[in-house]
């Protein structure tokens, strides 16, 4: 019976200890790997959708602009090559794996884009329902996108920060030591570059007959 007491102060312990590890927040470091992994899911997921939707695109295009064979050309090209990239979970905390898988899908957004600019130079292309349908499923797809890479952006912040700051470093260097920061989808070319803007006044029109380096004539009275 001498043992009683200490049976349940050794109860109450493992009871206690879970709760008070979790209070500490040693299942953060998990928990956030997880959402930041779903996340990632949800940006392959629109790249794959994407990528469904180009080989219709690209043929609709093909009927109507045959002789665009170098952009069409291009985009198939792209689009393999992104296929190609193979990604799984190591790569979010491999940077030169993820730059790679970045750059391929980057590559195709850029030529996709040359494609959609065709459709200016055919009428017919721009009032065919096919391409006008896939256009406007592919603008919604490229939307969804870059909402995937925004919240997955700042999924992996919110991970990547648990892994550095008190108390969860601890768990980071003891429990989770092989866990490693996620790479980050960094901003387009497109979206880094301002826009130029010029105040600039317009050059005035040049007067026929006027001497090059002349003043302008006075306003007539």
């Amino acid at each position: 019976m001498s043992n009683t007491p200490r049976h349940w102060k050794r109860l109450a312990v493992a009871a206690v200890l879970p709760l008070a590890l979790a209070g500490c927040g040693i299942n953060a470091i998990p928990t956030k790997q997880e959402a930041a992994r779903a996340k990632w899911a949800d940006v392959q997921n629109d790249y794959q959708r994407r990528s469904d939707l180009i080989p219709n695109l690209v043929a609709t295009v093909k009927g109507f602009a045959a002789q665009e064979k170098s952009v069409l050309v291009e985009v198939t090209q792209a689009r393999a090559s992104a296929t190609q990239v193979k990604v799984d979970a190591s790569t979010l905390t491999d940077p030169a794996a993820f730059q790679k898988y970045e750059q391929a899908q980057n590559q195709l957004s850029g030529v996709l884009g040359r494609l959609m600019m065709i459709q200016e130079k055919y009428p017919d292309l721009k009032s065919n329902e096919n391409f006008m349908a896939l256009q406007s499923q592919l603008e919604g797809t490229e939307n969804r996108i870059t909402v995937a890479r925004s919240d997955y952006n700042a999924a992996v912040q919110d991970y990547n920060t648990t892994l550095r700051v008190f108390p969860t470093s601890i768990w980071a260097s003891t429990f989770y030591s092989s866990e490693k920061p996620m790479a980050l989808f960094s901003a387009t070319a497109a979206a880094q570059s301002a826009p130029t803007v010029s105040f600039d006044a317009p050059a005035p029109a040049a007067v026929p007959g006027a001497v090059p380096g002349s003043p302008p004539p006075a306003a007539k009275p």
